[in-house]
């Protein structure tokens, strides 16, 4: 807060009139950073896509976001966002699901389970990139000059464990979370799925 307030050539006491405590400005943070997430929200646009196709835009556009910001991902993963614009963003993922016959609570749930693995895979990716972890190249060897016969899949998988782009294993894993998501929604309900229909 002292940090800041030299910033703004205020006082940390004039800042604490306007705010209640650190974790208050955390939270308006991270409200900002969650706004710059572009979220569709036009219903025609909406009524002729599946959940999958919206899921997948606002999930894209939400990794986008987290990986220009990284530093706000710490912050993602202390609280849960509650601002303005996180409330936006959670009406409009769980009201796609509803309006697909998605159960209410397993609506709850698939939003849910989407935005943990995209902060999840945002904060892994970040974590490792700033603790220096070793390039593609150098882990590849690394695999392959392990003892085969105590590693054989982790040696015979060397390539493929090192050679995917992180935005290729993003998607292949985000489609893996949809399908899981797709099959447990037909065994609550049944059936073909819908489009969206606001």
């Amino acid at each position: 807060m002292r940090l800041l307030a030299d910033r703004l050539g205020s006082g940390t006491a004039t800042l604490y009139r306007h705010l209640a405590s650190k974790d208050e400005l955390m939270a308006y943070v991270v409200d900002r950073v969650l706004g710059e997430v572009d979220i569709e929200t036009d219903a025609d646009a909406l009524s002729s896509t599946t959940w999958q196709e919206a899921t997948v835009r606002g999930s894209n556009a939400f990794y986008e976001v987290l990986k220009n910001h990284p530093n706000a991902l710490p912050l993602l993963v202390s609280q849960v966002p509650v601002g303005p614009n996180a409330l936006a963003h959670r009406e409009r993922s769980v009201a796609v699901l509803l309006a697909c016959g998605f159960p209410l609570d397993l609506a709850a749930r698939a939003y849910t389970a989407v935005a943990h693995y995209v902060v999840g895979f945002a904060l892994q990716q970040h974590t490792q990139v700033a603790a220096g972890q070793e390039d593609a190249a150098r882990l590849r060897d690394f695999y392959r000059a392990l003892d085969a016969k105590i590693y054989p899949a982790t040696v015979a998988a060397a390539d493929e464990l090192t050679s995917v782009p992180l935005s290729e294993e993003f998607r292949f894993g985000l489609q893996l979370v949809l399908d899981g998501i797709e099959l447990a929604r037909k065994a609550t309900a049944g059936g073909d799925q819908p489009a969206i229909v606001m």
